[in-house]
This record gives C-alpha cells, sequence and structure tokens, in this order.
C-alpha cells in the first residue's frame, strides 16, 4: 500500500513541516510502521485515504511533541554575538561571552559523542545521516544525542534565565 503512495505521502508531510528536511524520514517511517501494524490490511476499502489519515495522526502528534519541547538556547546566535564586537557594545560583548563560557562548561559534561552530534548539527549544518556515518553509529542515535545535548543546552538555559 505505502509504496505506491510513496512521492504523494513524502510532498503531504513536507507541505506540513518546518524543519520538512529533518522531520519528512522520521514521520514517513511512523507512518509505514503504522500501517504495518494494522492486522488485516486487506479489509481497508480506499488505502490512499486511510494512508493519509494516519499520516494525519502522526503529524497532529508530531506538532503536538514540537509544542510540549522549549525552545533551546542557539549555539549560532551566541557565536553570531560574540563575532559582532562593535555592534553590540563591551557590555553586551561580555554577556556574549560569559553565556557562551557557561554554555560550554555546561555541554562540557556531556557524553563525547553527544557534544559533537551538537557541533555538527547546529553550527556545522550537518544533517543526522551524515553525523552518524561519521560517527559510526546509526541515524536513531545520532537523534538521540542530539536530544540529549539540546536538552542540557535547555536546562542551562532555565538555569541562567
Amino acid at each position: 500500500m505505502a509504496g505506491q503512495h510513496d512521492g504523494k505521502l513524502r510532498r503531504f508531510l513536507r507541505s506540513r513541516l518546518r524543519n520538512a528536511v529533518a522531520d519528512v524520514p522520521d514521520l514517513m517511517q511512523e507512518v509505514f510502521l503504522r500501517l504495518m501494524r494494522v492486522p488485516n490490511p486487506d479489509s481497508i476499502r480506499t488505502p490512499e485515504a486511510y494512508l493519509f489519515t494516519v499520516a494525519k495522526a502522526v503529524l497532529h502528534q508530531h506538532r503536538a511533541q514540537q509544542a510540549a519541547t522549549p525552545v533551546a538556547v542557539d549555539i549560532v546566535d551566541v557565536l553570531a554575538e560574540i563575532q559582532e564586537e562593535g555592534a553590540i557594545g563591551p557590555e553586551g560583548q561580555l554577556d556574549a561571552e560569559q553565556r557562551l563560557a557557561e554554555l560550554q562548561r555546561a555541554l562540557s559534561q556531556l557524553p563525547r559523542k553527544a557534544y559533537v552530534t551538537l557541533v555538527l548539527n547546529r553550527i556545522g549544518g550537518m544533517p543526522l545521516d551524515q553525523i552518524g556515518e561519521q560517527l559510526g553509529i546509526s541515524r536513531p542515535m545520532a537523534k538521540k544525542y542530539l536530544a540529549k545535548a539540546l536538552s542540557a543546552c535547555r536546562r542551562h538555559d532555565q538555569e541562567i534565565g
């Protein structure tokens, strides 16, 4: 059922997501996993309609999870502030440098692979697939490391904020 509708499903999800590059493969996989759990797939009268109904449910769950997750400290923004020395003035520069030092201390407590995953993804812009290959781990494991690192950033942000 899923193979013949793969392109339509990909376009459907991509058009409804902010971070389509990172999220579409994961959500497609979740849709297909849910379809595999259907006890009697031959009983589905309109497979395409059922597929998109499942996709809507997966999207709804994904959005709910995204809304429940607080926004993390953006390391790229902190680095940009530091690079704009003249634009933010000496006090702003000092504040940005202190924030970066505090963030670096928080991140130094992470496992090495979580830290490397965060840096490669957020600063280097590397997709999780490539990070997994480079670190010799699976994409889902790279995603878990990234989530762990972002969680540390959120905790740090809540402590100083």
